[in-house]
C-alpha cells in the first residue's frame, strides 16, 4: 500500500511524458526528479504494460510505483502482478467480435504478448522495446490483462460491442487503435486499489478521464476535448511546458 496523499504526484506517459513514443526528454526527467526530492512519490500510469514502461523510464526512478494496461497491471516494489484480467468467457465472447470484424490486435498477458496486426504497424514501434519479453501465440498467455485493436472493418462497431459485453473501451479515434481492458479496470481504480485516494495528476487522453478528474490538482497536456472541463490546468503538448509545470508542482508546500 501507498501512502495516501497529495504529494503522491501520478504521471501519464505517451503524450504527456514521452512524444516520440521512446524517450522523456531530458528537462522533464530533471523536473520529475524535483518532485521527488520535494518528497513527492512517484506513479507513472500507463495504457502500456509494464513491460513496456521500462525501456521508456530508462532505468530512472526505481522507487516509483507503476500501473500498466491502463490498470490491469501494478509493479510495487519492483514485482509486477496482474490485478484486473479478462475472464475466459469474456475473452472468447470479445474474440468473437474480433473475428467478425477480422481485426488485427495486440494481446498483452502479466509480460509476454500475442498480435495478429499487419506487420508494419507504428504500435510495434512501442511493443517490448527492451526485448524483454516473447512473441507468443495467443493460447500461449497464462492470462490476457489488455487487448488492443488496430485494425479492424468496422473500427466503430466494434468498440460499440465491447461495450456491450461489459468491458471498457477507449476508442482512440486519432490513433485508430480500440483498447480494451478487462471490466471496470482504469487507471483510477488501479490507484484507489493501492490506496491512494489523494493524488496530483497529469495527462492527455480520455484514458486519463477518471484520473484527472479525482486528483488533488490536475493537469492537462494538450486539448483533448474529451477533457474539457475536468483537469484544473491544461498546458502545451511540449516538453518545456510540461516541464515547467512539473517544477512548480514541487516547489509548493508541503500543505498544498
Amino acid at each position: 500500500m501507498i501512502t495516501s496523499s497529495a504529494r503522491t504526484t501520478v504521471f501519464d506517459v505517451d503524450g504527456t511524458l514521452c512524444f516520440d513514443g521512446r524517450t522523456i526528454d531530458g528537462r522533464i526527467r530533471t523536473a520529475i526528479e524535483t518532485c521527488e526530492r520535494a518528497g513527492h512519490h512517484l506513479v507513472f500510469a500507463s495504457a502500456r504494460p509494464v513491460r513496456d514502461l521500462l525501456p521508456v523510464l530508462g532505468g530512472a526512478f526505481p522507487t516509483a510505483t507503476l500501473i500498466g494496461g491502463n490498470g490491469s497491471l501494478v509493479s510495487v516494489g519492483g514485482e509486477v502482478r496482474a490485478r484486473a484480467a479478462f475472464e475466459s468467457c469474456d475473452l472468447g465472447k470479445l474474440l468473437i467480435e474480433a473475428d467478425r470484424f477480422r481485426a488485427g490486435y495486440l494481446a498483452d498477458g502479466p509480460w509476454d504478448y500475442a498480435y495478429t496486426g499487419p506487420a508494419g504497424h507504428p504500435i510495434l514501434g512501442r511493443v517490448d522495446q527492451g526485448r524483454l519479453a516473447r512473441r507468443v501465440d495467443l493460447a500461449g498467455l497464462p492470462a490476457v490483462v489488455k487487448f488492443l485493436v488496430v485494425d479492424a472493418t468496422d473500427m466503430a462497431a466494434l468498440a460499440e460491442a465491447g461495450r456491450v459485453l461489459g468491458m471498457t473501451v477507449n476508442h482512440h479515434l486519432d490513433e485508430a487503435i480500440i483498447d480494451f481492458a478487462p471490466g471496470t479496470t482504469n487507471k483510477w481504480e488501479a490507484l484507489a486499489s493501492l490506496g491512494v485516494d489523494r493524488y496530483n495528476a497529469f495527462g492527455n487522453d480520455i484514458n486519463d478521464l477518471d484520473l484527472l478528474r479525482h486528483a488533488h490538482h490536475s493537469v492537462r497536456v494538450g486539448a483533448h476535448p474529451a477533457l474539457d472541463g475536468i483537469a484544473h490546468l491544461t498546458v502545451a503538448p511540449d516538453p518545456e511546458a510540461v516541464a515547467a509545470e512539473i517544477s512548480r508542482l514541487a516547489a509548493l508546500p508541503p500543505a498544498v
